[in-house]
């Protein structure tokens, strides 16, 4: 849990009476367009798309628009011409209609997924040659004889750019930082580092920063500069504080303009160049932020807690793409964080708290990592009782829902219940609350354990300083430990009582107060934690308390984490700068799981579409981060349930269920999850965090948010994107292949989208027509993967049999059920496909000579070397060249057990030809 409290905004209901919404955190979305609206009857999509900037490999590039239109006017004789301009007069090139369907984008959606009324596509192509970056739009009219239209007027869409790649010679780049930023302050010393990152160049930026007054902390603006100067980028992203414990993106154009402080930014110059910025925070008490001023300057905001004058730094990346260059200061960053911690020590005290643990807490790992996870919070509500956590555990129980991890949130604690409210409240006793939980902590966790016995670990929930007001003054914890009074600062947001006094327990006795706590924890029979609030570390007002208890709560936490529970902990609302850095960078531990966003608010749907998208573009952050990233809970039964399924399957991280007893979506749960052999659930984490592949789009740009994600070995694994509709009206876009990740020049690949079960014709990067048409409605959502194939020639019969593991079939994130893959051609001429995967389910095989064998003669199937009964062997029903295996099936009715191992191997042998 973490809450967020905030008055209504633009009129949204909320259920259940709640009076607070978090409307600050969620942008006003762009109004629908009306029904009648001439673009709900015909649409136009590009490739390179309409209101983004595109960089392509080739001078000359074919130009694909896509008309959809209303069956009724699909006949209508539509003429579509290009507009472009180097920066100089605007040129017309007409587009030839695009007669051959099979040169047509591949389409992979049904009618049931796409966006709306049946609407007919029309393609029309032309090609031109790229030399400078050239800006370009569309007209359109239905015919000779109608008036043209821009498609700016027609549907809003902006103008487009394009431009070639280019590679940057490092050699040419000035060590000068100030040939690239305009007006860089000359009391700021920068100096040139070698990058981690190839083919980027990296600065360090340097300043003084005087020590705190007194107790009061030191804090400068510092202008910095312009990157790139006054009308010389197009783009800008940021990712700012947008409260005290949570980031979020912003992005924006010509002109740099922050509403609140930002950790990083980058800008994209007219040339297709990017220059990252970092601010260092966590590193001897100094904290880095990004404002602007009126004219759209940089300007450092600089905190330092410190009793010595500091150093504040800013690391600036340029390169030719945006992931490179935000790898480059990040990666250096690491360097200046790890430095720090070897000066402490703590390094040390780390590694010898994880020489404490037993190996197998640590071999089992991935139960806490890849198991279904059940969480109170939003399912049980702020009052928790032991009736209402065993009803819970009970209900899974009988919906045969086999979650291995069990979160007790917010609300089991013994609290004073004193103050105006929840966030002054002091934590009294280490037992659970007496009244709700009669039978203590110990008592419910046991019976926890024998109603439901797949549920392998146990959180409880807690805040960093013990509760949210922190300790009870007149409590039994207060008395046990050696206290301190600190003054928080009054927090900038209406009926959030942040501000005032808290009693906490002082420097000297953090260590023991975590260390018996956990210990207490272990002997009820809790093995993990989940830590909350800890950003309010951030919110205490004096300079003093800041060094001293900053780093002392989260070096003890982190520490005693490892040593009691291992990996088993969830940091929540920890985005503060200082944790980031000090906490989150080093590299020197296991990750835990970090929350990446605020919450999952099941009564406010304006906030869905946004959660996703701020838990996409903060992983650009986060991914260079120790972690794994937490997307938050969210409930099977919804309006946005597949929605918030689908991302928490591309993300890369956990997968929590909050469901109120009884109301479970079992299909969709299904699609996120499957069986081990020992009867575990499990979820498909792509072994790659999943972020926003367009980082420099606006949330009220009407694009689809693409996700991207990977699985597997380089070049062999498959890339996978989740698609979100985060608008308010259907959108359609073409998605070339190069848009995977993973994606390479020379390799055919396969396309396979999650709502069909489609599969495209093999392509590769350099083909004309490797675009793929996509259409979501409002809410609309899919997830599509591209599997590399091996190709094996059959020089009898001059053909070439392609192959693809596709994974699990029916799940969102299919092709991250296997753990191992090997394609070979044996000397008799057999082709062996030998895989691992990590559940049972439907194994599916891409074989593009499927429809001309008898798979029943061809093939031979085994699981753990038995030989599979021939009717649990399919060709799917969507798509000829797949075949289907229902490993499931045949693992129940072989009576077949797992031994040692957690995975099921099966072995697929295809017959050379006669």
């Amino acid at each position: 849990m973490a809450e967020t409290f905030l008055t209504p905004a633009f009129g949204e209901e909320i259920e259940n009476g709640a009076e607070y919404i978090p409307v600050e955190l969620i942008p006003k979305q762009k109004a629908p367009p009306a029904s009648d609206d001439p673009s709900m009857k015909a649409y136009i999509c590009t490739y390179p798309p309409l209101g983004q900037v595109t960089q392509i490999d080739k001078s000359t590039t074919v130009f694909t628009a896509l008309l959809e239109v209303d069956e009724n006017r699909a006949s209508d004789p539509w003429q579509l011409s290009l507009w472009h301009s180097e920066g100089g007069q605007w040129q017309e090139v007409p587009m030839d209609p695009l007669r051959s369907v099979e040169a047509h984008p591949s389409a992979l959606q049904d009618s049931k997924t796409s966006s709306g009324p049946a609407l007919t596509r029309l393609c029309f192509t032309t090609p031109l040659a790229i030399h400078l970056p050239t800006n370009f739009t569309i007209k359109v009219r239905g015919g000779a004889d109608k008036s043209w239209k821009w498609v700016k007027d027609h549907q809003g869409a902006a103008d487009g750019t394009v431009m070639l790649k280019s590679v940057t010679i490092q050699d040419t780049i000035s060590s000068e930082l100030g040939d690239y930023v305009q007006g860089l302050n000359p009391v700021l010393k920068s100096k040139k580092y070698r990058s981690q990152s190839p083919r980027t160049t990296l600065w360090s930026v340097e300043t003084p920063i005087e020590a705190a007054d007194g107790e009061k902390s030191r804090v400068q603006n510092i202008k910095f500069g312009l990157p790139w100067g006054q009308g010389k980028f197009s783009r800008w992203f940021a990712l700012v504080r947008i409260w005290t414990p949570w980031l979020a993106p912003r992005q924006g154009k010509t002109e740099f303009r922050l509403d609140k402080e930002a950790v990083m930014c980058s800008f994209l110059s007219l040339t297709g160049k990017h220059l990252v910025l970092l601010g260092i925070s966590g590193v001897d008490d100094v904290m880095t932020m990004f404002t602007s001023d009126s004219e759209g300057t940089v300007i450092l905001r600089v905190r330092n807690d410190s009793v010595n004058t500091e150093t504040s730094r800013v690391l600036v990346a340029h390169g030719d793409d945006f992931e490179s260059a935000n790898a480059a200061v990040m990666y250096h960053a690491r360097g200046i964080v790890a430095a720090c911690e070897t000066v402490t020590g703590e390094q040390q005290r780390e590694f010898e708290a994880l020489k404490e643990r037993d190996e197998s807490t640590k071999l089992w790992a991935e139960n806490w990592y890849d198991g279904l996870t059940y969480c109170t919070w939003n399912a049980l509500g702020q009052r928790l009782t032991e009736e209402k956590v065993l009803k819970a555990v009970t209900t899974l129980a009988e919906n045969d829902i086999n979650v291995t991890n069990f979160i007790i949130d917010d609300n089991w604690q013994s609290i004073d219940y004193r103050g105006d409210g929840q966030f002054q409240h002091g934590w009294v006793e280490f037992e659970a609350e007496r009244n709700a939980f009669p039978n203590g902590l110990k008592g419910m966790v046991t019976k926890i354990r024998e109603k439901h016995p797949s549920i392998q670990h146990i959180a409880v929930w807690h805040a960093l300083l013990g509760y949210w007001g922190g300790l009870a003054p007149d409590g039994k914890l207060a008395k046990t430990y050696q206290t301190v009074e600190v003054v928080r600062e009054d927090a900038k947001r209406r009926n959030l009582p942040l501000g005032g006094k808290l009693v906490a327990v002082a420097k000297e006795d953090v260590p023991k107060f975590y260390d018996d706590f956990y210990r207490f924890l272990s002997s009820c029979g809790v093995d993990a934690v989940k830590t909350d609030a800890q950003f309010m570390l951030d919110t205490f007002k004096f300079a003093i308390d800041r060094r001293e208890l900053i780093n002392t709560y989260l070096d003890a936490w982190t520490v005693s984490t490892l040593r009691h529970f291992s990996v088993k902990a969830i940091s929540c609302m920890s985005q503060t700068p200082h944790i980031l850095f000090h906490s989150q960078m080093p590299q020197n531990r296991p990750p835990i799981l970090v929350r990446n966003s605020d919450d999952f608010f099941p009564e406010i749907p304006s906030s869905h579409p946004w959660h996703i998208w701020v838990n996409a573009h903060n992983a650009l952050f986060t991914q260079h981060l120790n972690l794994i990233p937490d997307w938050d809970m969210f409930q099977t039964v919804h309006d946005y349930s597949g929605f918030h399924a689908a991302a928490r399957c591309v993300s890369g991280g956990p997968i929590y269920i909050t469901d109120v007893p009884g109301q479970h979506d079992l299909d969709l749960i299904n699609q996120m999850t499957g069986p081990t052999p020992r009867g575990k659930t499990v979820i498909f984490r792509p072994s790659v965090v999943g972020k926003s592949l367009d980082p420099y789009n606006g949330y009220n740009d009407d694009k689809l948010l693409l996700v991207g994600t990977y699985h597997g070995g380089a070049v062999t694994g498959t890339g996978m994107i989740g698609f979100f509709n985060v608008s308010q009206r259907p959108l359609s876009e073409l998605i070339p292949l190069s848009k995977f990740p993973g994606v390479v020049e020379a390799q055919y690949y396969i396309i396979r989208a999650h709502s069909s079960g489609l599969v495209t014709k093999p392509m590769q990067m350099v083909d004309k027509n490797a675009l793929i048409y996509i259409s979501l409605g409002v809410r609309g959502y899919d997830i599509l993967s591209s599997y590399p194939l091996r190709g094996f020639v059959d020089e009898k019969k001059n053909e070439t049999t392609w192959i693809a593991n596709l994974g699990l079939l029916g799940k969102m994130a299919g092709a991250a059920a296997i753990v191992e893959n090997r394609i070979t051609k044996l000397e008799n001429g057999r082709i062996s496909i030998d895989t691992d995967i990590k559940a049972l389910g439907t194994l599916g095989l891409y074989i593009s000579t499927l429809p001309q064998i008898a798979f029943k003669d061809s093939l031979m199937i085994t699981i753990q070397g038995k030989v599979l009964p021939v009717h649990t062997i399919s060709v799917s029903k969507v798509s000829e060249f797949v075949l289907e295996i229902d490993v499931e099936k045949a693992w129940t009715e072989m009576e077949l057990e797992s031994g040692w191992s957690n995975e099921v191997e099966v072995k697929i042998y295809i017959n050379a030809a006669r």
